[in-house]
């Protein structure tokens, strides 16, 4: 494998066009009082331009990014950009961490640290990992995707490809939104090397047979209605995703602010505005808006929807302010849950606002599984 040294850097004349273009924002009108309930509301959106526009500092993540060791190469035709950062433990134990949508590797930033050089942030140095952590094929840096076909599993060949082209033989996987759908799938193409997975998600739900919902809890019943009302109210991008992108893609890469109200519908409120702007920018600069949006209609479309229940250890952890996955269903698709943990805060960013919690539950997943 073929892999090359990558440094990002942006020319200062493509800023100086992305300046111009926020300072003449056309902003469309709202009707009053209606919050969130028809969509990114005026007011967030303007807020959260204004402080781009004066107090946001695209160098400066440049430059956190560019801090740790960047690399691109070519798997199955497709270009792939991916951190690599080795821990200083000789005995890590390799981790590849997948991103979800509208995030970028911007989302593992803050995990570098205690999850390879535990040592350094109060943990037992015997739990650190050699962290490998891509861009999906079609985001960010990794660029365009160039044909079609490029669905989760495709992209979880693709990282079991990486993986064995970076010599690690054994090595776990973790991921959160798509990178969710994605970890279970390279535990199912390469169960020889994958020592487990771990996800902040399960994507199982019901099959329409009325037998499995018989003896569920009351807490199950809930987190049902929560999964419906959030399929009722909040999965537009999903479904336009799924069965339009390029219509989309033709708005968002023109538009600097909308592709941040687009990725506000999930990122919103839930993270900072330096990390919402930053991963809004970043799909902006390399023009991945549309390519990205493609990964909803791969999955949607793709011909080969079965499979097997996965067979390798999984790890769940469920956090509070997420639309929570539930265990009976689970188990369906997933033989072996040795670990479900459930938390009372964190959202589906928890990288971003539970991060002890995420990195613990990391750690204590893959403690039992390193030999």
């Amino acid at each position: 494998m073929d892999v090359k040294p990558f440094t990002i850097d942006i020319p200062q004349a493509t800023l100086d066009d992305l300046s111009d273009r926020l300072a003449r924002m056309r902003w469309p009108d709202q009707l009053p009082g209606v919050g969130w309930t028809y969509g990114v509301p005026l007011d967030f959106v303007k807020d959260v331009t204004d402080y781009w526009r004066s107090g946001y500092d695209w160098r400066a993540w440049e430059a956190r990014i560019n801090g740790y060791p960047q690399f691109t190469t070519t798997i199955d035709g497709q270009n792939i950009h991916f951190l690599h950062v080795r821990s200083p433990e000789p005995d890590a134990l390799p981790l590849i961490v997948t991103h979800g949508w509208p995030a970028t590797i911007v989302e593992y930033l803050d995990l570098i640290g205690p999850l390879t050089d535990p040592r350094a942030h109060g943990g037992d140095p015997a739990r650190a990992f050699h962290l490998v952590i891509p861009s999906i094929p079609g985001f960010a840096f990794s660029g365009p995707t160039h044909e079609t076909g490029w669905d989760s599993r495709r992209i979880a060949r693709a990282w079991a490809a990486l993986m064995q082209g970076l010599g690690y033989d054994r090595y776990g996987a973790h991921g959160n939104d798509a990178g969710s759908i994605i970890s279970p799938e390279v535990g199912r193409c390469d169960p020889e090397h994958v020592v487990g997975v771990h996800v902040t998600q399960v994507f199982s739900f019901p099959s329409g047979d009325p037998a499995e919902f018989e003896g569920l809890s009351e807490e199950d019943f809930r987190r049902l209605n929560f999964l419906q009302n959030f399929n009722d109210t909040m999965t537009g991008f999903s479904k336009l995703q799924s069965t339009q992108p390029q219509t989309l893609a033709y708005a968002l890469s023109d538009s600097p602010v909308g592709q941040l109200a687009w990725s506000s519908q999930l990122l919103g409120e839930a993270v900072s505005r330096d990390f919402l702007i930053t991963n809004a920018l970043i799909y902006w600069l390399t023009g991945t808006a549309g390519s990205s949006a493609r990964i909803y209609y791969e999955d949607a479309h793709a011909q080969d929807k079965t499979g097997d229940p996965t067979s390798v250890p999984l790890g769940v952890a469920v956090f509070a302010n997420d639309f929570q996955s539930i265990r009976r269903f689970a188990e369906r698709d997933h033989k072996q849950i040795v670990q479900w943990s459930e938390f009372d805060r964190g959202s589906h960013w928890s990288a971003q606002d539970a991060p002890e919690l995420l990195v613990n539950d990391l750690r204590a997943f893959f403690a039992s599984l390193r030999d």
